[in-house]
């Protein structure tokens, strides 16, 4: 009986996706992160908090790939590095507190969750990384945060 719930399952399949990124709305594009800081950030938060998800091979095996497309759906909703747009309201004021969400929870070892760096032991973050990160995020805040660069910014 077991053995049938498991196969029968497997025929319930989530949505992997991996929405398309417009290029002029990417972290990339509305902050001035380091490419150092970039590099870190989806190293160890890309897969749950972009839209350039690289699917593990047990995100087809139910009920795992439920949880992991759950995770991912989550963390886009939280965070999205791909679509660093805040919705409504004031946009700078937004961005900033996703920029101190991001420190605080880096430095916490919230983040990367505790489950995924066993599998994924290139997303975990050393201090000197947490440290980078948190420097960034804390000089975006002071420098009024995520208005688009200007092309001579770029």
């Amino acid at each position: 009986m077991v053995i049938l719930v498991i196969v029968a399952i497997q025929f319930y399949r989530p949505a992997r996706t991996n929405p398309p990124v417009d290029p002029q709305n990417t972290i990339q594009s509305q902050t001035h992160i380091p490419l150092e800081v970039s590099r870190v950030l989806y190293r160890s938060c890309g897969d749950c908090h972009s839209n350039q998800t690289l699917w593990p091979w047990y995100s087809e095996v139910a009920p795992v790939s439920w949880l992991v497309v759950s995770d991912v759906d989550e963390g886009r909703g939280k965070v999205n590095l791909s679509d660093w747009t805040p919705q409504g309201g004031n946009q700078s004021e937004k961005a900033n507190r996703l920029l101190g969400k991001i420190c605080e929870e880096v430095k916490s070892g919230d983040m990367p969750e505790w489950y995924y760096t066993p599998l994924h032991p290139n997303a975990r973050l050393s201090p000197a990384e947490i440290q980078l990160i948190c420097n960034w995020t804390q000089s975006e805040q002071q420098g009024s945060g995520t208005a688009p660069k200007k092309d001579s910014d770029k």
